[in-house]
């Protein structure tokens, strides 16, 4: 089904497997995907700035959404107004973070796929405190304590993750960033690996940009 980001990913596969060469596999894993991670972080900043002027905008679009309740078309009118007057787009940050998506889906595919194009992905057949990489939780058997940690480690990044959101924010998706560990039972130990990292990046990304 994501066949299509077999080439991109193998690219990724040369350029983990040199540095895995000097550092480890999973030391490696977590190499490229900050380094991947500060490559976008132009696009994150720019996110966050969308974000900033939205939100210095949200009480008087608030007013206009009441004012304006009865009568849609004229309140999408004067909204739309609104921040155009100001130079602001409705969607400000959302193309950012959607221009990111391409690359993190790569990124998966690097640590989940057992092979590329016939090539074999050796990244998984290394391990980390002595569990394969490309171990599953329900097939770890002695290593389960490994993805154990992993869990706990991802539910504290959510925790933080779920603290960073606005406080208009509703709960069930404050509930969003806790998903991500449950996913630990289902995705190889890589791709845990690389969830791990990426998620602590843009909690610590999105406090540093909102200071």
């Amino acid at each position: 089904m994501f066949d299509f980001l077999d080439v991109p990913a193998h690219g990724a596969y040369d350029l983990v497997s040199l540095i895995a060469g000097a550092t480890g596999t999973a030391a490696a894993i977590v190499l490229f995907t900050a380094a991947v991670r500060l490559a976008l972080h132009p696009l994150a900043r720019s996110a966050i700035r969308g974000e900033k002027a939205r939100a210095a905008l949200a009480p008087q679009a608030a007013k206009l959404r009441e004012k304006h309740k009865k009568n849609p078309e004229r309140m999408q009118r004067e909204l739309l107004a609104l921040y155009q007057d100001n130079g602001v787009s409705m969607f400000a940050g959302c193309l950012p973070m959607l221009l990111q998506i391409p690359v993190f889906m790569v990124l998966y595919r690097l640590f989940t796929a057992g092979s590329f194009d016939g090539t074999p992905n050796n990244l998984l057949s290394d391990v980390l405190f002595g569990a394969p990489l490309g171990s599953h939780f329900f097939s770890s058997g002695s290593d389960v304590v490994v993805f154990l940690g992993l869990f706990a480690a991802l539910l504290v990044v959510g925790y933080f993750a779920s603290r960073a959101l606005p406080d208009e924010t509703p709960k069930f998706l404050r509930l969003l960033p806790f998903g991500t560990s449950f996913a630990v039972a289902v995705i190889p130990l890589a791709a845990g690996l690389y969830l791990l990292t990426t998620t602590t990046w843009t909690v610590l990304e999105r406090a540093y940009l909102r200071r």
